[in-house]
């Protein structure tokens, strides 16, 4: 019986490919936050839509899997408003994974970052999160293997894609100095035998490998390579001077790409991205030269494995995520954190907002006004994670749908405090000029109080929030 493999992130550049490749050897679940049609041409790959902020819908998605992939990384919003970093949302991604991994009995993750400067005071925001995941995703008993690479060159790449059309759209092209940083690009066709090679490969359970092809070389010369391979005469140069600020909207205007892509990408190429020797690059002693990969991504585009059609859905337009990290110098529980929170809220306001707790349901009053009701989950919270239902209250709209939750994260010296799919009721360009503004400025506050106590760790026990 072929093994069954999940992947978060089978929409993009790799999880398509992965399964072109090797649905002849695994079955597939593809994890999609759109429904998707699984086409009767391809048996063995079965989609799932799945919510990833939402912990109940990770684990079902997970459910029946021996092996999990992840390639997530949360670049674009997911809802019409996003109050949080795409840092601190992959963050909470990554713990809904391997807690529903853990919880599901999967047997190994595999997940691909970035490779990382050697001097961690040159990691990049976009590098600090890959990081960051990956050791999220290895903070469960379930085995993580972590692939680390630079530029992943095939047919489809995003990075890669960048390249290609600033070579195709300008013919002369003024190039800071950061462009010759050394790196190492791998080929999709190796980057791919080697996620084979890992999967369900003891021997590469609870470790980290840098992926990379044969040469080294810098973005200067690949991009002359890329000019090259498609019969253009370029003028690329280097200049002493170029911001960085400036180089992302010259990039992002070139090539077609939001600001919100290029900027942390940009951001992690100033700096060298050598492969360091390892064992897996040892079992693959030939691998694919930029210019054989380059070539391929370039002129078999055609290729790309299709993705089945997508079932429309309704949805509700004016939805609301915040998700902010807090300092967690104490290493204290979401428990502790969680609760802290509702005596801490009213004392803030000078007592101006009240919040009265009955069994499971706190409210949160203005005077005679129900601002806020949660109910909070207690089957599906623990010593890391506080959940609770938004029931109603003036505020909101949706009174079937969103939560709000504390996690405690990256060995406790973080909490994540995230609200869901929350719908206001004020009007909606009303309701980001005011109630948005302020919730991110008592969130903020919340975490300079954090900020403040003694690093003295405190205990409790699952509370009965009454």
């Amino acid at each position: 019986m072929k093994p069954t493999v999940a992947i978060a992130g089978a929409t993009g550049f790799i999880g398509r490919w992965f399964m072109e490749r090797y649905r002849h050897k695994y079955r597939f679940i593809a994890l999609s936050r759109r429904q998707m049609r699984s086409r009767p041409e391809d048996p063995d790959i079965e989609w799932r839509q799945v919510e990833l902020f939402s912990l109940s819908s990770t684990y079902e998605a997970l459910r029946g899997a021996d092996y999990a992939i992840y390639l997530v990384h949360s670049m674009q919003p997911s809802t019409r408003l996003n109050q949080g970093s795409f840092e601190d949302t992959d963050l909470l991604l990554a713990d809904n994974f391997v807690r529903g991994a853990r919880d599901q009995g999967v047997k190994q993750i595999l997940f691909v970052g970035g490779i990382l400067p050697k001097d961690q005071d040159q990691y990049s925001r976009h590098l600090r999160s890959r990081y960051e995941v990956e050791q999220t995703l290895s903070s469960s008993p379930v085995p993580l293997t972590a692939l680390r690479a630079g530029i992943i060159v095939g047919p489809g790449g995003s990075s890669f894609d960048i390249i290609e059309k600033l070579v195709r759209r300008l013919p002369v092209m003024l190039c800071p100095k950061w462009t010759l940083s050394r790196t190492q690009p791998i080929g999709l066709a190796d980057t791919l035998r080697m996620m084979d090679h890992c999967i369900g490969n003891p021997r590469f359970y609870d470790r980290h490998f840098d992926i990379a092809g044969p040469e080294t070389t810098n973005y200067v010369e690949m991009m002359r390579t890329v000019a090259d391979l498609l019969g253009k005469k370029r003028a690329i140069f280097t200049v002493p001077v170029f911001s960085l600020g400036l180089s992302k909207l010259w990039v992002s205007t070139f090539a077609d790409s939001s600001t919100t892509l290029v900027s942390p990408l940009v951001e992690s190429l100033r700096y060298e991205l050598i492969a360091a020797p390892n064992e897996l690059l040892d079992a693959f002693p030939e691998r694919q030269p930029f210019e054989a990969a380059a070539r391929r991504a370039l002129f078999e585009k055609d290729e790309i494995p299709p993705l089945p059609a997508s079932v429309p859905e309704r949805s509700e337009r004016n939805t609301v995520r915040s998700v902010q990290r807090l300092p967690n110098p104490g290493k204290r529980s979401a428990v502790w954190v969680a609760r802290r929170y509702q005596t801490w809220l009213p004392r803030f306001f000078r007592y101006l907002i009240r919040v009265e707790r009955e069994g499971e349901i706190s409210t949160f009053r203005l005077g005679p006004w129900k601002l806020l009701q949660l109910q909070f989950i207690k089957d599906r919270s623990d010593m890391d994670r506080q959940l609770f239902y938004i029931m109603g209250g003036l505020l909101t709209k949706r009174k079937d749908y969103g939560w709000l939750e504390f996690r405690r994260v990256l060995q406790g010296r973080h909490v994540i405090a995230a609200i869901h799919e929350f719908v206001p009721t004020l009007p909606w360009y009303f309701y980001i000029l005011s109630q948005a503004i302020v919730h991110l400025w008592v969130m903020q506050r919340f975490s300079h109080y954090l900020a403040e106590l003694k690093p003295t760790p405190v205990t409790s026990q699952q509370p009965n929030p009454s």
